[in-house]
Parts: C-alpha cells; structure tokens; sequence
C-alpha cells in the first residue's frame, strides 16, 4: 500500500493576492494574464507600490496549490520544496502541515535567505497577473527530493515552473526518473505559455521518455505543439504522455483516457479570480485518480472544484466548499 497518494515537486512561493484596476497594472508594467519571473529589487518596487492595499497571503506555487488541493479531499500528500529560514519560511511550513501535507522541511533544515512570493494581481474581469520573485526556490534542486517518499507514492506531480532554472529542471527530471524506477506514475503541468513559449527543449528533458498524465490549458498545449486547432494539440499530447487533460475554460475540458477523446462540459460560473484554478483542476483530478475514479468522473470532479474556486478570491476552497464537492461525488 503507498503512503501516499501524490507527491509533488515544485516552487514554495507565498502568494500575494491583490485586486487592482486595468489601470494600475499598466502603470505598474505588468503583463496581463501571464507568470513573469523578477529580480529582488522589483519585487520590492511592486510591494511598495502596493503597500496601501492588504494582501491575502497563504501557502503556494503551483504544485503546493495542487497537492494541497488532494489533500482537502482527504488525500494522502506530500510535498519537496526550498524556504528559508525566515518568517515567510516558517509561515510556509506550518501552512502546510495544519494543511496535512507531509513535507521535507523543519526548523532545522532551512538556509538563511529570502522565502520566493508570488505577487498575484486580480483585475475584474478575473484575470490574474503573477510577478514572481522566486528567492530561495532558485535554488532548488536534487537535495529537496526525497526519493523514499516518492517510491511510497501513487502519482509525482512535477511543476512546470521549475524549467527556467537548471538545478530545478534536473530535480524534476530526477523525480521523474526515480518515480519510474519505483514503478510509480508520473505527472507534469505545463504551468504557464511563457514556460512553453522560452523553455520547450526544458520541459522535453522533462518528459523525457514520457509521462502517465500530463495537465495543461488550451494555450499552453497549443503553443507547445505549434498548433492553431485543439485537435492538432491533442494528437502533439499523445506523443508525450499515456493520459492528459486539456482545460479550454469557458468550452470544458478535453480528455484523454489512453484509448478515447472524453469531452467534459464546463459548468457556468461568474468568474471573480482565476488564480490558481489550473492548480485545483490537476488537484482535484489528481485526487480521483488515486481513488478508483472512472477517467471522466476525474474530469467532472476537477470541472466542478475549479468551477467553484474561480468565483471567489484566492487560490483554496473552504474545507467546507471541498468537502460538499467531494460528498457530490460520493467521495
């Protein structure tokens, strides 16, 4: 019996949410609806221009939002990440735990340095505008994993954000070979088009022989196979991975099973704030998959929880929200 369920690899970002105006991103230079990874001196720019508003903090980057994500469902997870030994650091890691997640932090293993934030700028049509500072996650690498807890595992999940830097993209290429070695599944988000469109060759050293499951949005998977059409996107994802679920917002989601195409519809929402939807997608997914969940069920589970997230602010549900989402699909 595996310990876990899905082990994750990823950046410990602390998310900074904000909501602003059209205007005030463009005085702010940001650009709309895509990651843009900054220096420390414009991470601190941003902040002080901000400093008026509160920012809604908690525990994230994308992978920590999925494995989080199964573990509210009541998941078994677990998760390798750098912080450092400072407050958002400590912050990061009790975040975690009171969120039942296993980790390879503790007190006592932490770098001095700067814990990476994400600063998530919420416009109101719901798009969401990240400047990353990755700070100590920079320097993630092979020393995170933890190789015993990816053998008791089901599913390791890889972040595509981990490309750009080197010693990140060998750790998740590490994962990804350990985890075949043990004979556990493999997974990888493409995460963002920026990480498509600057570092295709990286996420193919990634995929390497190929995946069990792979997640992406329509853009992404698009870019990543130099296509205009889904269909061309989703012959491109058969070459790269067994299974794999292609979110297309408003027009559902297109699934692949191994052997057929599954189109799932996607459920009306009013959206306020998209961020970290694609997280709670591959989380919620993740989560039926490692529970006997028939392929589509997975997709209609996962449409339902991003559906819901996208209608408030902030990347989590309420434990109350997941667990009425998980009683509706006898989970």
């Amino acid at each position: 019996m595996a310990e876990y369920d899905v082990y994750g690899v990823g950046n410990a970002l602390v998310d900074m949410e904000f909501e602003v105006s059209d205007d005030t991103l463009g005085e702010l230079s940001v650009d709309k609806g895509l990651m843009t990874l900054i220096d420390e001196e414009r991470h601190h720019a941003l902040m002080e221009s901000l400093s008026s508003q509160t920012g809604k903090r908690c525990s994230g980057g994308s992978a920590a939002n999925t494995i989080i994500a199964c573990a509210q469902l009541g998941g078994k997870s677990y998760y390798s990440c750098k912080v450092a030994n400072d407050e958002t650091g400590t912050f990061y890691m009790k975040d975690l735990a009171d969120c039942g997640v296993s980790s390879n932090l503790t007190m006592d293993n932490r770098e001095s340095g700067v814990t990476g934030k994400c600063i998530v700028l919420v416009t109101p049509d719901a798009q969401r505008s990240m400047s990353t500072y990755l700070g100590i996650t920079a320097a993630i690498s092979v020393a995170e994993l933890d190789k015993d807890a990816i053998a008791a595992s089901k599913i390791a999940y890889i972040e595509g954000y981990l490309v750009p830097e080197p010693a990140a993209r060998q750790a998740a290429i590490e994962a990804r070979k350990a985890a075949t070695a043990a004979g556990v599944k493999t997974a990888l988000t493409l995460s963002d088009p920026n990480m498509v469109k600057f570092f295709k060759d990286g996420l193919l050293e990634i995929t390497g022989d190929g995946l069990d499951m792979m997640f992406a949005n329509e853009e992404e998977a698009m870019l990543m196979f130099d296509t205009d059409s889904i269909e061309g996107a989703v012959e491109g994802m058969k070459g790269l991975a067994k299974q794999f679920a292609i979110t297309r917002g408003a027009d559902g989601a297109t699934l692949y099973d191994g052997s057929k195409v599954i189109d799932i519809d996607a459920i009306k929402a009013t959206p306020i704030d998209t961020n970290g939807a694609g997280d709670m997608y591959a989380g919620t997914f993740l989560y039926g998959m490692t529970h006997g969940l028939p392929f589509d069920k997975c997709g209609e589970l996962a449409g339902t929880a991003a559906s819901k997230l996208i209608t408030q602010f902030g990347a989590r549900l309420a434990s109350a929200d997941m667990a009425a989402i998980g009683k509706q699909f006898s989970i």
